[in-house]
């Protein structure tokens, strides 16, 4: 079904009846209306997704943070809310509505991508129910009631209005149904705000979407803050966005869009330090590497928040300029340097008549790296390339824990190549879902107890692939087996002399 709402005139009469007051402008206000094929039962759990996630609705918005929520009994005679111990901006305010029964209340409170531009917004949603058996129609409505003094004092985020309302009615006989929006205004000729239109459009336009898609058995693929809840990620972020945003974005030192890379690590390293605080509990930090590091920056980002490491890359880049500050962990005590990844079990694998040893290409020992880290040093390894599949190798070997982030497509020797679909034959068969896939194989092969988080960064390579906990041991581990299972290492050793020559990669 098509989205092609229909716009009600302003003759049109309110759908139901207001009876929280005697005021005469407590008249909730059609805008537009459309056909629906879902539910009352799909119209609920829609609504009540929305209403945990405001961002669905506006981009100014982060998340709602639930601060009341109360269902009264069935078996009840009195259908009156309990006053819950919360301060007095905190208590729901609740509108009572002709021939329906409250089912829930709930108190959320909106929080804005940026505090900056404007506060948090508490925001009362309640439900209502109508149930007429005569004619085999359900009536749902879910009211959105902003806690203001006045619409002059709302947020820029939300309406000029009293309240906001969805309303979903269903002829369980027919099986259809329709969906509209309705306004409650103020003063006289509040609700003539043209923008209040394109309002209703919008949130009529995002509810028959997911309506429609949910009747048809839309099953969402990708589910985040699975390992660090969605709160105090964002929370986390905010206060990094706020404290380093603007000054790096200034002095971007590289070539590459500063938009993208300096809010992707930024949210990187809120990821890294909410994970931290869980792991080590405010107990002592065993410090953190960096395989390819890239630009430094999320190098610099951990250190300049008190988490000690360092990271190392093929080739220094401009910003090393700016990131670099002291390490007590690195060879050299600086936080970046200039080193190639050659881990000690590819020895044996290099090829004495290659022509790396041909061309008689020699690399000074001093800028190699041989993999092996202090146990329990956690290793970062983002849109490491190359360097993808060898960490959780890298960090069974070293007992060390790690969160890799897959962009490019590498094997083991350091070519490019595409793995084989993935297992699960529900998930896409492209190139980056495949690539996961193998490097999870890996990690599962090396005794780790694999975990995946979609990563909030502003980028579509944001699957974190995280090895905290560990099956079995070292000496269990059968090294040359998991070489050989994926294909061997044959070929890195020249991979690493093409890696020097050749110029830096962006993402």
């Amino acid at each position: 079904m098509p989205f092609e709402p229909h716009e009600l005139p302003a003759s049109t009469p309110p759908f139901f009846q207001d009876v929280t007051s005697d005021h005469d402008d407590d008249v909730w206000v059609p805008f537009l209306s459309h056909g629906c094929t879902f539910s009352p039962e799909v119209f609920s759990s829609i609504m009540m997704n929305m209403i945990h996630n405001p961002n669905l609705n506006s981009t100014w918005l982060y998340r709602a943070d639930i601060l009341y929520s109360h269902e009264p009994q069935e078996d009840s005679a009195d259908d009156g809310l309990p006053v819950p111990v919360i301060s007095e901006n905190d208590q729901p305010i609740c509108r009572n509505i002709a021939n329906m029964k409250t089912q829930r209340t709930l108190v959320r409170k909106l929080i804005p991508r940026s505090e900056k531009r404007d506060k948090p917004l508490n925001q009362t949603c309640t439900y209502h129910r109508a149930q007429d058996s005569e004619t085999s129609v359900t009536t749902t409505l879910v009211i959105y009631a902003p806690h203001a003094p006045s619409t002059h004092e709302l947020p820029f985020y939300h309406p000029k209005v009293r309240g906001i309302a969805h309303l979903h009615r269903w002829d369980s006989l027919s099986g259809t149904g329709t969906i509209s929006v309705h306004f409650l205004g103020g003063a006289q000729g509040e609700l003539r705000d043209p923008k209040l239109g394109r309002v209703a459009y919008h949130l009529l336009e995002i509810l028959h979407k997911h309506g429609q898609g949910s009747s048809r058995g839309y099953v969402k693929r990708v589910h985040h803050d699975i390992v660090i809840p969605q709160a105090r990620f964002q929370d986390r972020y905010r206060q990094l966005k706020s404290k380093y945003a603007r000054r790096l974005v200034e002095t971007w030192a590289e070539a590459t869009d500063p938009g993208k890379h300096v809010f992707e690590d930024l949210g990187i390293a809120a990821f890294l330090i909410e994970l931290w605080t869980d792991m080590y509990h405010g107990g002592p930090f065993p410090g953190f590497v960096d395989i390819g590091c890239g630009n430094g920056l999320l190098v610099y980002l951990l250190k300049q928040e008190g988490y000690e490491g360092w990271g190392f890359d093929a080739r220094a880049r401009k910003s090393w300029a700016n990131y670099t500050m002291p390490s007590s962990h690195s060879p050299t005590g600086r936080s970046l340097e200039e080193k190639l990844l050659l881990p000690i079990v590819t020895a044996s694998s290099a090829n004495p008549d290659g022509p790396t040893n041909k061309r008689q290409f020699t690399i000074d020992s001093a800028k190699i790296h041989n993999g092996a880290f202090k146990p329990g040093t956690f290793i970062v390894s983002n849109h490491a390339d190359e360097l993808t599949p060898w960490t959780p190798i890298l960090g069974a070997l070293s007992q060390c824990p790690f969160l890799m982030i897959p962009c490019c497509s590498h094997n083991l020797t350091g070519d490019k190549f595409r793995a084989q679909p993935p297992r699960d034959k529900t998930k896409p068969r492209s190139t980056y879902a495949s690539l996961v896939d193998w490097v999870s194989c890996i990690a599962e092969d090396c005794g780790w107890q694999v975990e995946t988080e979609m990563l909030r960064i502003p980028s579509t390579r944001n699957t974190g692939i995280l090895g905290r906990t560990s099956k079995g041991s070292v000496p269990d581990m059968d090294v040359d087996g998991i070489l050989s299972k994926y294909g061997g290492a044959e070929g890195y050793l020249d991979n690493v002399v093409k890696l020097v020559k050749s110029g830096p990669r962006t993402h």
